[in-house]
């Protein structure tokens, strides 16, 4: 009886030590990562914020993922929740790169280091690093595009052209923009590249928000304007320094008459399945793929590199100043999809479906 009893209280002791133990794994609190994305709205930053959430609650950490539906009052509201959470590290896709300042002060206070992701943060020395693509490589491939398909070297007429970018308040726009006028100026200057609208600056071609419809309303303006048209004043190419903007001018193309057969050159960025099924519809020419899977596993690098107290992932030292200095970057490489290669690029790589493309 007395051996029973024996037994008895050692497997009892053993279950309580089994409980205390797991109790104090079940306690043991998870780091917290905030991440700040500008909007639901765009399908980019939508991908970009899930796949960041997956990649680090794989890697065991708690995920306080926000959109701020493009408002800037709410996005700083809530990178001041996610500090007031206790937030490790905050990865920030600013809607404007230069309001806020304000909040970071109190991330800098307490000593939690900011990523700004893909939008550089400015004025801000909270922001310790800054992941992104090599964006004025992202210019440089819609300008190239545009010169070799316009062929442009041996034109013997003028090619007509209308330029767009994107919004002012994204330091972006500051490569996009001139990676491809660097390409398309020359010829501009020879008069081989003819912009009817003189709009070629970047204040006068730039579109708030990277707005479809703002896009769709000045491309609209244009048309009404310079009588662009099928049976028109010929407009061979628009530049578009993203996909959400050549969806606008898209719209605008398609209402005005333009079809497979004549739709002029259009650029983009973000390989968007709507831009997508435009390119197989012929209504849209390219679009810079930036694939969000390689950003998105950079910055979790970094993030477990923070916290861990070891030095994260660089390769850029030089190129993005905030104005409080050089932040350290990792750039991502860009590629480019066209009719020719999109199945290579988003179907066989895994970023899309066969499915997701049908239109």
């Amino acid at each position: 009886m007395k051996r029973k009893i024996g037994i008895a209280l050692m497997v009892f002791m053993t279950g309580i030590g089994a409980l205390f133990a797991g109790g104090t794994t079940e306690t043991s609190e998870a780091p917290r990562i905030g991440v700040s994305m500008p909007t639901k709205d765009l399908q980019r930053w939508t991908q970009d914020g899930d796949n960041i959430r997956m990649l680090l609650e794989k890697s065991g950490y708690k995920v306080d993922l926000q959109y701020a539906n493009n408002d800037i009052a709410v996005q700083a509201s809530q990178i001041e929740n996610m500090l007031t959470k206790n937030c490790k590290v905050i990865v920030i896709a600013a809607i404007d790169g230069s309001s806020l300042t304000e909040v970071l002060k109190t991330a800098k206070e307490n000593g939690v280091p900011v990523i700004a992701y893909d939008r550089l943060i400015m004025n801000s020395d909270a922001v310790r690093y800054y992941a992104t693509f090599d964006n004025y490589k992202v210019g440089q491939f819609q300008g190239a595009y545009l010169r070799d398909t316009l062929k442009l070297d041996t034109a013997k007429e003028p090619v007509y052209i209308e330029l767009f970018t994107g919004s002012t308040d994204d330091n972006n726009v500051n490569f996009f923009f001139p990676g491809a006028m660097d390409i398309l100026n020359p010829y501009i200057k020879k008069g081989v590249l003819v912009v009817r609208s003189g709009q070629t600056e970047k204040a006068q071609v730039a579109t708030p928000n990277w707005s479809t419809e703002e896009a769709q309303k000045r491309m609209e303006n244009l048309i009404s304007a310079y009588g662009y048209g099928p049976t028109g004043t010929k407009l061979h190419a628009v530049l578009s320094s993203n996909d959400s903007v050549a969806q606008g001018i898209t719209n605008a193309l398609v209402a005005a008459g333009y079809t497979k057969e004549n739709f002029p050159l259009l650029t983009g960025q973000d390989c968007d399945i709507t831009s997508v099924k435009n390119m197989l519809k012929g209504r849209q020419s390219m679009s810079v793929f930036k694939d969000t899977r390689t950003l998105a596993g950079k910055v979790s690098e970094m993030i477990d590199a923070l916290v861990k107290g070891s030095k994260p992932p660089i390769n850029d030292t030089k190129t993005y100043n905030n104005g409080t200095g050089v932040i350290p970057s990792f750039l991502c490489e860009p590629v480019f999809a066209t009719i020719d290669n999109y199945k290579k690029l988003l179907v066989e790589s895994g970023y899309y479906t066969e499915a997701q493309l049908k239109n």
